[in-house]
């Protein structure tokens, strides 16, 4: 399985931006679809963002045209862009690597939307 560091969370003000990234160990990375979770307090892990191997993308509704996805699988690297973000956006962001039976999980980095 491959191990996932995220980093680029913080304190952002409400129509602010911040990117996330997420580092993968391994060869592989290019096999795995890579996506984004958030976990709010006291809510369910929820998906935000998808990329496949192949970069075919999908986004949770909440987040269509403010969040954008990408990948370089030369660096190894999943990015979440958020703009325009909202206080609701505030949560625990969770990188996923996925490829069949395998399925890890970063650390998590926090997001707090506030002013």
């Amino acid at each position: 399985q491959v191990q996932l560091v995220e980093s680029g969370g913080g304190l952002v003000q409400p129509g602010g931006s911040l990117r996330l990234s997420c580092v993968a160990s391994g060869s592989t990375f290019k096999l795995y679809t890579m996506a984004w979770y958030r976990q709010a307090p006291e809510k369910q892990r929820e998906l935000v963002a998808a990329i496949t191997s192949s970069g075919s993308t999908n986004l949770a509704d909440s987040v269509k045209g403010r969040f954008t996805i990408s990948r370089d699988d030369a660096k190894n690297t999943v990015y979440l862009q958020m703009n325009s973000l909202k206080p609701e956006d505030t949560a625990v962001y969770y990188c996923n690597a996925n490829l069949l039976h395998l399925n890890s999980w970063g650390q998590g980095t926090q997001v707090t939307v506030s002013s």
